[in-house]
């Protein structure tokens, strides 16, 4: 740190040490010149602009690795090790940078440079998780352990489809391939009740398969890298049962293969992370995210539709198997994406969305199981 001070100049750094005299001063409530766990605690979980709190172990473990002397207080330099050490930044959320720009609001010069490096530097931080510890979402993203589940599931797609190119006749029906013959669902077997699951692993086609790869890598490896692979299995099955199911009772007549319901499933899942998050996600990324997925998933309904209903062209890519899973997709992600802080409306919610998906799949598979067609 005193490497970096001495390329910082002398007005600049007493400017930055005012202010952060000012927040220890904030902080330091009974006024004895130290800052002990307590009011760590209270003024990092009070002086916050959203919902976000840190529980006491983040807090005890950032006292902790400031705390150089060791005597469980902290001083003034402890206390600026806190906003400034590198390995400190994976602790520390973003509470005390909301803090410094809102303290003392000043006008624009040329040393609010290094002020935006400091800020920048600060909003990056993230508190770690640790025992259900809550935090911003956007620090949730990882790579460890790796997202396998989508890459395994798309590469077994792939290699059967390859098995169904080598083995078909000369037509391009779906249901000339070897595996195809045995997976995809077909309403004239009803009964093998795996073809509900199974029909995601078969695609007709090269730009069937590669459109359906490349959004279910994109969609869900986002997911699984702030979800648990298994939250992304159900929510990427469900929504293909689903998905079939309605399939299986508005298009009873027409073979389905294909993971576009999974697919669908993956992007309202999104919409359901963006749903339950808002106040911890930034307002830039839900933009974004929400602007991504109504591209891609309004249009490609809009033109499944179109084609199915207008156009009467009955394909294995079903509208409505579209339209169930992106449904499920939603329903289920309410309950299954992980959400940083469930408030009590929330769980209201969790429970209706439940009931409802419950309902929806069990009358979906009486009424195919009964053979009821509408």
């Amino acid at each position: 740190m005193d490497g970096d001070h001495e390329n910082i100049p002398l007005q600049d750094l007493a400017r930055r040490n005012q202010k952060y005299r000012s927040i220890f001063e904030q902080c330091d409530t009974n006024r004895d010149g130290f800052i002990c766990f307590r009011e760590l605690y209270d003024f990092l979980n009070f002086n916050q602009s959203s919902r976000r709190f840190l529980k006491k172990k983040a807090v005890r473990r950032i006292a902790k690795a400031a705390d150089s002397d060791g005597d469980r207080l902290l001083d003034f330099d402890e206390f600026i090790e806190i906003l400034e050490r590198q390995d400190l930044q994976d602790l520390l959320g973003g509470y005390v940078s909301r803090y410094v720009r809102a303290l003392v609001p000043h006008p624009k010069t040329p040393a609010d440079h290094v002020d935006r490096v400091h800020q920048l530097q600060l909003r990056s931080f993230g508190s770690e998780e640790d025992d259900e510890e809550e935090k911003d979402l956007c620090t949730q993203y990882t790579c460890c352990p790796p997202p396998i589940f989508m890459f395994l599931i798309s590469m077994l797609q792939f290699a059967l489809f390859i098995a169904d190119e080598m083995t078909k006749d000369e037509s391009y029906s779906i249901s000339s391939g070897v595996t195809a013959k045995v997976l995809q669902y077909d309403p004239r077997y009803r009964s093998e009740f795996w073809r509900y699951v199974t029909y995601m692993f078969v695609h007709m086609g090269y730009l069937h398969i590669i459109a359906n790869l490349i959004f279910q890598l994109g969609f869900g490896i986002a997911l699984e890298m702030v979800n648990e692979s298994w939250r992304v299995l159900l929510i990427y099955f469900l929504g293909g049962i689903a998905g079939c199911l309605a399939h299986g009772i508005i298009d009873s007549n027409a073979i389905l293969g294909g993971a576009s319901g999974g697919v669908f499933a993956l992007m309202t899942a999104h919409l359901a992370q963006v749903f339950l998050n808002l106040g911890h996600l930034p307002i830039s990324i839900t933009c974004i995210q929400l602007l991504i997925i109504s591209l891609l998933v309004f249009p490609e309904l809009a033109q499944s539709a179109y084609h199915r209903y207008y156009l009467q062209q009955i394909t294995e890519a079903g509208v409505t198997c579209h339209l169930g899973g992106a449904f499920a997709g939603f329903l289920v992600g309410i309950y299954i994406i992980r959400n940083v802080n469930i408030s009590q409306t929330e769980k209201y919610i969790w429970w209706v969305a439940l009931v409802i998906f419950i309902l929806l799949m069990a009358t979906g598979i009486a009424l195919n199981v009964l053979h009821v067609t509408v």
